[in-house]
Formats: C-alpha cells, structure tokens, sequence
C-alpha cells in the first residue's frame, strides 16, 4: 500500500512539474511537430528564405518550336504526309533534317500536287525507253528508283534559313531557286510556284506545302 501511494504521489508531482515548465517555454517550443505539420498543410509557407523550392509544373518551360527540329514536326502535317515519307526513307535528307546544326528549309508539296504528277516521283521516262516496263523490277530496278526518288525529294531541300527574298539558293538535288513575294503570296522561281502556307518553324529550319512541285527533271 505504502508503494502504491508513493507511486501515485510521484505521479502528481511529475505531471505538475511538467505543467508548470511548459508555462515557462515560448509559445514555439510548445507546438508539437504533428501540430505544426498540420498548420504547414492548411497554410504552406511561401518564400522561405535559402530553401529551393522546385518550380510547379506551370512554371516548367514547355517544350515549344526551340526544342524540336524539322524530322519532329514534318510528318504531323496530313496535307503533305507522303512527301514527309520521301524525307524518312532517304538517309542524306533525314540525317539533316535531324540535326540542330544545320538549317533548312523544306519545300514540301501537298499529296494532291504529287498526285496529279504524269509519273511517279521514282521513275523516268529514260529509264522506260532504255529498259522497258521492267525497268524498275529486281535489286537493280530498286535501286535505279531509290536514285530517282532522291533526286526529286532533294530537289526540294533548301540548305539555307532563313530564306530571304530573292536569295538563289542551290538544293540539294543542285538546282537553283528562289522566291519572290506576287500580291501577297510567296512564289517559288523558276517555275512560279505559290506557297499554300509556312507550316512549321521549328529550331533547324522552316516547313513550306507547295501547291505544286518543283521541276526535278
């Protein structure tokens, strides 16, 4: 009994010490740490001095037309998505049309323009008249149509942009063009052919659909 009375009068005691401290502390020093999460959930703290906070998804920089290059942009443009085929399957064009480091501007024709051509992009009329309708049959037609197909695609990379009006440029394909501005339009010479619109400007260069094609003969 003597123990169990001597316990509880320790008890008391402690918890009157413990009273009479907590009275003694500054209000800071009181707040438990579960307390103070919970007033940091209702009311987070902004601007503290020396912590970094990161930036929230709305102060991230997007990821816009500096940070993509032709080969990321050409094939979303339905109008003009055989010709973006073309610059896929030819390695000399896609390689450029990938890399940050070389500017250029692509002269893409609309699908309706490649579809009113007299003849495939990939064939020619000297191959027919020197080998016959099997001209483009087996390993060796393959291959005389890969040639064929990368001389007209070259023909509509421009190495240069910006592009300024007037400015004879070489293609790859080696012919020399140039534009001219006509009643608001932009016209491409030779050949007068008119720009339907600037599709994309992106990091390495600019997108331009052409209502025609250009001559690659």
């Amino acid at each position: 009994m003597k123990t169990s009375a001597s316990v509880l009068l320790f008890t008391v005691s402690l918890q009157a010490s413990i009273a009479s401290t907590q009275l003694l502390l500054p209000n800071f020093f009181r707040n438990s740490p579960a307390k103070a999460a919970s007033r940091d959930t209702q009311n987070p703290i902004m601007n503290i001095p020396n912590i970094l906070v990161p930036p929230s998804k709305d102060d991230e920089p997007s990821a816009g037309s500096d940070s993509l290059s032709i080969s990321d942009v050409i094939g979303k443009e339905r109008t003009i998505n055989i010709f973006a085929g073309f610059t896929r399957d030819i390695d000399t064009i896609s390689k450029r049309l990938n890399d940050e480091k070389q500017n250029t501007t692509v002269l893409a024709p609309l699908n309706s323009a490649l579809q009113k051509l007299p003849r495939k992009p990939w064939e020619d009329p000297e191959d027919y008249s020197a080998l016959g309708e099997k001209a483009y049959e087996g390993q060796s037609g393959e291959d005389r149509a890969t040639r064929n197909l990368r001389r007209f695609s070259e023909a509509h990379i421009v190495p240069v942009s910006p592009w300024k009006e007037g400015e004879k440029v070489e293609t790859l394909g080696g012919g020399k063009v140039w534009w001219e501005s006509k009643d608001g339009d932009r016209i491409i010479q030779p050949g007068n052919i008119e720009v339907s619109s600037i599709a994309s400007r992106v990091s390495n260069g600019e997108v331009w659909i052409l209502k025609e094609c250009l001559n690659y003969a």
